[in-house]
């Protein structure tokens, strides 16, 4: 993909997820200079779990305020904190889950913010999202995997 498709992929923001792969998306990101990063999502079951796997993620520090402000406030501070821009890659969004159909509308929603954000300050901020439906149900009898990946024992 060459620098002009790259910037013209992610001038808009929103980058359709079923017509790009997440590495070739990664990669248009590196290129067209943005700093990327993917939130795996496919464990998290409400908000609260999302919002932690995009800390994360991007690594933030441990008080961030677990809700969309302190979402859009810590994205539009790593978004000016960048030389070009941000992407991040959402990876296995559970929007099909009725706990999280909403709250992924909203999170959207955030994200469409900062966008706007970053285009008012010269920067790019672009997200992917790749949906998934719902987690599959427990079975009988098996607690499911804790959001952390650690067995409790």
């Amino acid at each position: 993909m060459s620098l002009v498709q790259s910037n013209k992929l992610f001038a808009l923001g929103a980058v359709d997820a079923q017509t790009i792969s997440e590495a070739d998306a990664l990669a248009a990101a590196t290129e067209a200079g943005l700093t990327a990063f993917v939130v795996d999502c496919d464990r998290a079951r409400s908000r609260s779990a999302v919002l932690r796997a995009v800390v994360k993620a991007i690594d933030y520090p441990e008080f961030f305020g677990s809700n969309l402000d302190a979402l859009y406030d810590c994205l539009c501070d790593t978004v000016n904190d960048q030389k070009t821009g941000l992407f991040l890659w959402f990876r296995h969004l559970h929007s099909g889950d009725p706990a999280l159909a909403d709250d992924a509308q909203a999170i959207r929603s955030v994200c469409d913010d900062v966008v706007e954000y970053g285009q008012n300050n010269e920067r790019v901020f672009s997200y992917a999202i790749q949906h998934a439906g719902a987690h599959p149900a427990p079975e009988p009898g098996v607690d499911p995997t804790p959001y952390s990946g650690r067995e409790e024992g």
